[in-house]
Protein backbone atom coordinates (compact mmCIF):
# COMPACT_ATOMS: atom_id res chain seq x y z
CA UNK A 1 0.00 0.00 0.00
CA UNK A 2 1.39 3.37 -1.00
CA UNK A 3 1.57 6.06 1.65
CA UNK A 4 -0.89 8.95 1.27
CA UNK A 5 0.47 11.90 -0.67
CA UNK A 6 1.92 14.77 1.26
CA UNK A 7 -0.58 17.65 1.59
CA UNK A 8 0.15 20.54 -0.73
CA UNK A 9 0.72 23.71 1.29
CA UNK A 10 -1.54 26.59 0.35
CA UNK A 11 -0.10 29.42 -1.64
CA UNK A 12 1.32 32.08 0.61
CA UNK A 13 0.24 35.59 -0.39
CA UNK A 14 2.98 37.86 -1.59
CA UNK A 15 3.23 41.56 -0.84
CA UNK A 16 3.85 44.31 -3.37
CA UNK A 17 4.54 47.93 -2.45
CA UNK A 18 4.39 50.99 -4.68
CA UNK A 19 4.65 54.73 -4.07
CA UNK A 20 4.22 58.07 -5.83
CA UNK A 21 4.92 61.70 -4.98
CA UNK A 22 1.76 63.65 -5.85
CA UNK A 23 -0.47 66.39 -4.41
CA UNK A 24 2.50 67.65 -2.35
CA UNK A 25 2.65 64.37 -0.42
CA UNK A 26 3.60 60.71 -0.74
CA UNK A 27 1.02 58.12 -1.75
CA UNK A 28 1.80 54.51 -0.88
CA UNK A 29 0.05 51.21 -1.64
CA UNK A 30 0.59 47.82 -0.05
CA UNK A 31 -1.14 44.92 -1.83
CA UNK A 32 -1.37 41.20 -1.08
CA UNK A 33 -2.18 38.43 -3.54
CA UNK A 34 -0.77 35.43 -5.36
CA UNK A 35 0.54 36.95 -8.60
CA UNK A 36 3.22 39.62 -8.14
CA UNK A 37 3.02 40.82 -11.73
CA UNK A 38 -0.75 41.36 -11.49
CA UNK A 39 -0.39 43.13 -8.15
CA UNK A 40 2.32 45.41 -9.52
CA UNK A 41 0.28 46.26 -12.59
CA UNK A 42 -2.77 47.10 -10.45
CA UNK A 43 -0.69 49.28 -8.12
CA UNK A 44 0.84 51.18 -11.03
CA UNK A 45 -2.58 51.76 -12.58
CA UNK A 46 -3.99 53.00 -9.26
CA UNK A 47 -1.11 55.43 -8.76
CA UNK A 48 -1.43 56.62 -12.35
CA UNK A 49 -5.02 57.53 -11.49
CA UNK A 50 -3.77 59.65 -8.57
CA UNK A 51 -1.35 61.40 -10.92
CA UNK A 52 -4.10 61.99 -13.49
CA UNK A 53 -6.37 63.52 -10.87
CA UNK A 54 -3.61 65.79 -9.60
CA UNK A 55 -3.35 67.22 -13.11
CA UNK A 56 -7.11 67.89 -13.10
CA UNK A 57 -7.57 69.18 -9.54
CA UNK A 58 -4.39 70.99 -8.51
CA UNK A 59 -4.61 74.56 -7.23
CA UNK A 60 -1.01 75.11 -8.30
CA UNK A 61 -0.80 73.61 -11.80
CA UNK A 62 -1.35 76.28 -14.47
CA UNK A 63 -3.21 73.88 -16.78
CA UNK A 64 -5.56 72.23 -14.27
CA UNK A 65 -9.34 72.49 -14.39
CA UNK A 66 -9.32 74.24 -11.01
CA UNK A 67 -6.80 76.86 -12.15
CA UNK A 68 -8.89 77.53 -15.25
CA UNK A 69 -12.00 78.01 -13.10
CA UNK A 70 -10.12 80.24 -10.65
CA UNK A 71 -8.86 82.42 -13.50
CA UNK A 72 -12.13 82.82 -15.40
CA UNK A 73 -14.97 81.87 -13.06
CA UNK A 74 -15.77 85.44 -12.04
CA UNK A 75 -16.27 86.61 -15.64
CA UNK A 76 -18.74 83.92 -16.71
CA UNK A 77 -19.55 80.20 -16.65
CA UNK A 78 -16.59 77.86 -17.15
CA UNK A 79 -17.30 74.44 -18.62
CA UNK A 80 -15.59 71.67 -16.66
CA UNK A 81 -14.98 67.99 -17.15
CA UNK A 82 -17.99 66.10 -15.74
CA UNK A 83 -15.89 64.33 -13.09
CA UNK A 84 -14.51 67.66 -11.82
CA UNK A 85 -17.98 69.26 -11.83
CA UNK A 86 -19.37 66.26 -9.94
CA UNK A 87 -16.64 66.53 -7.29
CA UNK A 88 -17.40 70.25 -6.85
CA UNK A 89 -21.08 69.41 -6.43
CA UNK A 90 -20.22 66.81 -3.81
CA UNK A 91 -17.97 69.30 -2.01
CA UNK A 92 -20.77 71.88 -1.93
CA UNK A 93 -23.09 69.27 -0.37
CA UNK A 94 -20.45 68.53 2.28
CA UNK A 95 -20.03 72.24 2.98
CA UNK A 96 -23.74 72.66 3.55
CA UNK A 97 -23.98 69.54 5.72
CA UNK A 98 -21.14 70.79 7.95
CA UNK A 99 -22.57 74.29 8.28
CA UNK A 100 -19.65 75.76 6.35
CA UNK A 101 -16.93 74.23 8.56
CA UNK A 102 -15.61 72.63 5.38
CA UNK A 103 -15.63 74.90 2.33
CA UNK A 104 -13.67 74.57 -0.91
CA UNK A 105 -13.90 78.34 -1.55
CA UNK A 106 -11.53 78.96 1.39
CA UNK A 107 -8.58 79.78 -0.92
CA UNK A 108 -8.69 83.59 -0.42
CA UNK A 109 -8.38 83.07 3.33
CA UNK A 110 -5.50 80.63 2.88
CA UNK A 111 -3.73 83.27 0.79
CA UNK A 112 -4.49 86.04 3.28
CA UNK A 113 -2.91 84.00 6.08
CA UNK A 114 0.15 83.21 3.94
CA UNK A 115 -0.44 79.45 3.79
CA UNK A 116 -0.52 79.26 -0.01
CA UNK A 117 3.07 78.40 -0.77
CA UNK A 118 4.39 79.74 2.54
CA UNK A 119 4.63 79.03 6.28
CA UNK A 120 1.93 81.53 7.20
CA UNK A 121 1.66 85.02 8.68
CA UNK A 122 -1.03 87.17 10.24
CA UNK A 123 -2.97 89.32 7.73
CA UNK A 124 -3.88 92.93 8.36
CA UNK A 125 -7.59 93.50 9.17
CA UNK A 126 -8.47 94.95 5.76
CA UNK A 127 -6.90 92.03 3.89
CA UNK A 128 -8.69 89.54 6.14
CA UNK A 129 -12.06 91.24 5.68
CA UNK A 130 -11.67 91.36 1.90
CA UNK A 131 -10.83 87.64 1.86
CA UNK A 132 -13.82 86.74 4.03
CA UNK A 133 -16.16 88.45 1.56
CA UNK A 134 -14.92 86.11 -1.19
CA UNK A 135 -15.57 82.87 0.70
CA UNK A 136 -18.72 80.74 0.79
CA UNK A 137 -20.19 78.02 -1.42
CA UNK A 138 -23.38 80.08 -1.66
CA UNK A 139 -21.38 82.28 -4.06
CA UNK A 140 -20.46 79.31 -6.29
CA UNK A 141 -22.99 78.55 -9.00
CA UNK A 142 -23.01 75.07 -10.56
CA UNK A 143 -25.03 74.33 -13.68
CA UNK A 144 -25.50 70.64 -14.47
CA UNK A 145 -26.84 70.83 -18.08
CA UNK A 146 -23.55 72.16 -19.44
CA UNK A 147 -21.24 71.06 -16.55
CA UNK A 148 -20.31 74.67 -15.85
CA UNK A 149 -19.38 76.63 -12.76
CA UNK A 150 -19.01 80.33 -12.07
CA UNK A 151 -18.26 82.65 -9.18
CA UNK A 152 -20.85 85.19 -8.09
CA UNK A 153 -18.20 87.40 -6.47
CA UNK A 154 -14.91 88.60 -7.96
CA UNK A 155 -11.75 87.32 -6.34
CA UNK A 156 -13.20 83.93 -5.40
CA UNK A 157 -10.99 80.88 -5.78
CA UNK A 158 -11.38 77.17 -5.09
CA UNK A 159 -8.84 74.96 -3.32
CA UNK A 160 -9.55 71.22 -3.12
CA UNK A 161 -6.76 70.59 -0.61
CA UNK A 162 -9.28 69.44 2.01
CA UNK A 163 -10.88 66.80 -0.20
CA UNK A 164 -8.59 66.04 -3.14
CA UNK A 165 -6.43 63.35 -1.50
CA UNK A 166 -9.47 61.49 -0.26
CA UNK A 167 -11.07 61.61 -3.70
CA UNK A 168 -7.86 60.39 -5.34
CA UNK A 169 -7.68 57.47 -2.92
CA UNK A 170 -11.35 56.66 -3.54
CA UNK A 171 -10.79 56.49 -7.29
CA UNK A 172 -7.58 54.47 -6.85
CA UNK A 173 -9.49 51.94 -4.74
CA UNK A 174 -11.99 51.50 -7.56
CA UNK A 175 -9.10 50.79 -9.94
CA UNK A 176 -7.83 48.09 -7.57
CA UNK A 177 -11.27 46.54 -7.20
CA UNK A 178 -11.73 46.46 -10.97
CA UNK A 179 -8.38 44.64 -11.18
CA UNK A 180 -9.61 41.97 -8.76
CA UNK A 181 -7.52 43.13 -5.78
CA UNK A 182 -9.09 42.12 -2.46
CA UNK A 183 -6.36 43.04 0.04
CA UNK A 184 -4.67 46.45 0.02
CA UNK A 185 -3.85 49.44 2.18
CA UNK A 186 -3.52 52.89 0.57
CA UNK A 187 -2.58 56.19 2.16
CA UNK A 188 -1.83 59.72 1.07
CA UNK A 189 0.70 61.43 3.29
CA UNK A 190 -0.42 59.23 6.22
CA UNK A 191 -3.31 61.67 6.77
CA UNK A 192 -5.90 59.76 4.71
CA UNK A 193 -5.88 55.96 4.41
CA UNK A 194 -8.17 53.20 3.11
CA UNK A 195 -8.13 49.54 4.04
CA UNK A 196 -9.41 47.33 1.22
CA UNK A 197 -10.52 43.94 2.48
CA UNK A 198 -8.21 42.47 5.10
CA UNK A 199 -4.49 41.68 5.31
CA UNK A 200 -3.38 38.04 5.49
CA UNK A 201 -4.16 36.40 8.85
CA UNK A 202 -5.93 39.45 10.29
CA UNK A 203 -9.50 40.70 10.50
CA UNK A 204 -8.67 44.31 9.58
CA UNK A 205 -5.85 46.67 8.73
CA UNK A 206 -4.42 48.41 11.80
CA UNK A 207 -3.49 52.07 11.36
CA UNK A 208 -2.05 54.22 14.15
CA UNK A 209 -2.94 57.85 14.87
CA UNK A 210 0.06 59.75 16.20
CA UNK A 211 -0.39 62.05 19.20
CA UNK A 212 0.53 65.74 18.91
CA UNK A 213 4.20 66.66 19.25
CA UNK A 214 3.72 67.76 22.87
CA UNK A 215 2.64 64.23 23.84
CA UNK A 216 5.27 62.36 21.83
CA UNK A 217 7.50 61.42 24.73
CA UNK A 218 10.01 58.56 24.35
CA UNK A 219 8.12 55.26 24.18
CA UNK A 220 4.81 57.12 24.01
CA UNK A 221 2.08 54.96 22.44
CA UNK A 222 -0.06 56.12 19.50
CA UNK A 223 -3.12 58.12 20.38
CA UNK A 224 -5.25 55.30 18.96
CA UNK A 225 -5.00 52.31 16.64
CA UNK A 226 -7.86 52.14 14.15
CA UNK A 227 -9.16 48.99 12.46
CA UNK A 228 -9.96 49.52 8.77
CA UNK A 229 -11.89 47.04 6.65
CA UNK A 230 -13.37 48.54 3.51
CA UNK A 231 -13.40 51.98 5.12
CA UNK A 232 -11.23 55.09 5.35
CA UNK A 233 -9.45 57.04 8.07
CA UNK A 234 -8.58 60.73 7.73
CA UNK A 235 -6.69 62.84 10.27
CA UNK A 236 -6.49 66.65 10.40
CA UNK A 237 -4.29 68.54 12.85
CA UNK A 238 -3.01 72.03 13.61
CA UNK A 239 0.68 71.17 13.39
CA UNK A 240 2.66 70.82 10.17
CA UNK A 241 2.33 74.02 8.16
CA UNK A 242 1.89 76.60 10.93
CA UNK A 243 3.39 79.66 12.57
CA UNK A 244 3.56 81.10 16.07
CA UNK A 245 3.22 84.75 17.07
CA UNK A 246 2.36 86.73 20.18
CA UNK A 247 -1.19 85.37 20.10
CA UNK A 248 -0.17 81.71 19.96
CA UNK A 249 0.11 78.84 17.49
CA UNK A 250 -1.79 79.03 14.20
CA UNK A 251 -2.25 76.01 11.94
CA UNK A 252 -3.07 76.03 8.24
CA UNK A 253 -6.65 74.74 8.61
CA UNK A 254 -8.82 77.87 8.40
CA UNK A 255 -12.34 78.15 9.78
CA UNK A 256 -14.22 79.50 6.73
CA UNK A 257 -16.95 80.91 8.97
CA UNK A 258 -14.67 83.16 11.03
CA UNK A 259 -11.72 83.59 8.66
CA UNK A 260 -9.28 82.54 11.37
CA UNK A 261 -7.21 79.36 11.88
CA UNK A 262 -9.13 76.56 13.59
CA UNK A 263 -8.61 76.72 17.35
CA UNK A 264 -11.30 74.54 18.95
CA UNK A 265 -9.31 71.31 18.48
CA UNK A 266 -5.72 70.16 18.05
CA UNK A 267 -6.48 66.95 16.17
CA UNK A 268 -9.54 65.40 14.57
CA UNK A 269 -9.82 61.91 13.10
CA UNK A 270 -12.77 60.46 11.18
CA UNK A 271 -13.48 56.92 9.99
CA UNK A 272 -16.21 56.37 7.41
CA UNK A 273 -16.79 54.31 4.27
CA UNK A 274 -15.82 57.00 1.77
CA UNK A 275 -12.26 58.39 1.66
CA UNK A 276 -13.63 61.54 0.02
CA UNK A 277 -16.09 62.13 2.86
CA UNK A 278 -13.52 61.22 5.51
CA UNK A 279 -11.02 63.76 4.14
CA UNK A 280 -13.56 66.59 4.17
CA UNK A 281 -15.14 65.60 7.49
CA UNK A 282 -11.86 65.45 9.41
CA UNK A 283 -11.22 69.02 8.26
CA UNK A 284 -14.72 70.04 9.34
CA UNK A 285 -14.34 68.27 12.70
CA UNK A 286 -11.07 70.06 13.43
CA UNK A 287 -12.92 73.34 12.84
CA UNK A 288 -16.04 72.36 14.81
CA UNK A 289 -14.20 70.86 17.77
CA UNK A 290 -15.83 68.49 20.27
CA UNK A 291 -19.48 69.48 19.56
CA UNK A 292 -18.94 68.58 15.91
CA UNK A 293 -18.51 64.90 16.69
CA UNK A 294 -22.13 64.50 17.74
CA UNK A 295 -23.32 66.73 14.88
CA UNK A 296 -21.50 64.74 12.20
CA UNK A 297 -22.35 61.33 13.65
CA UNK A 298 -26.05 62.16 13.27
CA UNK A 299 -25.55 62.87 9.56
CA UNK A 300 -23.14 59.97 8.90
CA UNK A 301 -24.39 57.01 10.98
CA UNK A 302 -21.32 54.88 10.19
CA UNK A 303 -18.92 57.62 11.33
CA UNK A 304 -16.38 56.95 14.05
CA UNK A 305 -14.18 59.74 15.35
CA UNK A 306 -11.82 61.31 17.86
CA UNK A 307 -11.32 64.96 18.74
CA UNK A 308 -8.31 66.02 20.80
CA UNK A 309 -8.38 69.52 22.26
CA UNK A 310 -6.44 71.55 24.80
CA UNK A 311 -8.04 74.09 27.10
CA UNK A 312 -6.24 76.04 29.82
CA UNK A 313 -3.28 73.69 29.60
CA UNK A 314 -5.34 70.50 29.98
CA UNK A 315 -5.84 67.85 27.30
CA UNK A 316 -9.30 66.53 26.43
CA UNK A 317 -10.32 63.64 24.17
CA UNK A 318 -13.87 63.13 22.94
CA UNK A 319 -14.61 59.90 21.09
CA UNK A 320 -17.35 58.17 19.15
CA UNK A 321 -16.83 54.54 18.17
CA UNK A 322 -13.03 54.64 18.56
CA UNK A 323 -10.92 53.70 21.57
CA UNK A 324 -7.83 55.74 22.45
CA UNK A 325 -4.82 53.91 23.83
CA UNK A 326 -5.24 53.13 27.56
CA UNK A 327 -2.44 55.58 28.35
CA UNK A 328 -4.80 58.41 27.40
CA UNK A 329 -7.98 57.11 29.07
CA UNK A 330 -7.85 59.65 31.87
CA UNK A 331 -8.62 62.47 29.41
CA UNK A 332 -11.35 60.66 27.45
CA UNK A 333 -15.02 61.58 27.23
CA UNK A 334 -17.21 59.42 24.98
CA UNK A 335 -20.47 60.33 23.30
Amino acid sequence: MNPPPEPVPPHQPVAVRAALEAMATRFEILLYGEQPSALRAAAEEALAEVERLEARLSFYRPDSEITRLNQHGATGPVRLLPEVWTLLHRAVSLARATGGAFDITVAPLMEAWGFTGGPGHRPDPATLQAARERVGVQHLELNRPDWSARFLRPGMRIDLGGIGKGYAIEQAVEILRDAGITSALLHGGTSTAFGLGTPPDAEAWQVAIDPPPELRQPQAPPLAVVSLRDCALSVSAVWGKAFTDEEGHHGHVIDPRTGRPASDAVLAAVVTRSPTDADALSTALLVLGEPGLEQLSRLWPDLRGIVLSRREGNWHIRTHGLEPHPAYQTIVKSL
